[in-house]
């Protein structure tokens, strides 16, 4: 088994009379999907990728692709006692403002999904530094304090220029690093380190050299 996947995976062994039964590996992390859409809801897809199906909430943009459809996916992975749930954003972009959205207090994924399907993340981002609340109380299920913590916990990070970058060139750097080859978790620990200002041929070399180093 590759260190990489090793990274990737958690093991369980059950035992009985003190001997092990069988040993189970779970995938811990899973940051990217591209599939054909078996199936979809009003609220989620069901997405194939190598035989398996893979059930991901999505925005009702998403949705909006017909069945049979290939599409890709960017993959919040949300793991805990009630089980396994997973978020899909269309772009590199839209998974880092929704992890953004979900740093804040009282902020959970379900959310954060109706925030980003409710507006463009441009005009959510401009709303955080102009302060506007308003934005925010006008979607379903988010009040007025829920929407001054978003502005007050996300205002400086807004203004810092993240997820600002012109062309969505991380996407472009995210899609390259994955068609090569490399690990999903350790591509995208990769782009938040690379200067988004770059073209993406510089981009790239600089995050090959990072994943060297690592």
């Amino acid at each position: 088994m590759s260190s990489i996947f090793q990274e990737n995976i958690k093991k369980w062994s059950f035992w009985t009379a003190g001997t092990p039964m069988f040993t189970c590996y779970n995938l811990s992390m899973i940051a990217y999907l591209k599939g054909k859409i078996l199936q979809k809801t009003t609220q989620y897809l069901i997405l194939e990728q190598n035989g398996l199906g893979y059930k991901v909430l999505v925005t009702p943009e998403t949705l909006e692709q017909p069945l049979g459809s290939e599409i890709a996916l960017y993959i919040y992975h949300k793991s805990g006692d009630d089980g396994q749930t997973l978020f899909g954003m269309p772009d590199f972009d839209g998974l880092q403002f929704f992890e953004l959205l979900i740093s804040v207090t009282g902020v959970g994924p379900k959310m954060a999904l109706t925030i980003i399907s409710s507006s463009k993340i441009d005009i959510l981002q401009q709303a955080i530094i102009n302060q506007d609340s308003d934005v925010f109380t006008r979607m379903s299920g988010v009040g007025k304090k829920t929407a001054e913590r978003i502005i007050l916990e996300l205002k400086n990070k807004m203004t810092g220029g993240i997820l600002m970058s012109a062309g969505g060139s991380s996407s472009d750097l995210f899609d390259a690093l994955i068609s090569l080859g490399y690990n999903p978790r350790e591509v995208r620990d990769v782009v938040t380190k690379v200067d988004d200002t770059l073209d993406t041929s510089t981009q790239i070399k600089e995050a090959l050299k990072l994943i060297t180093k690592s």
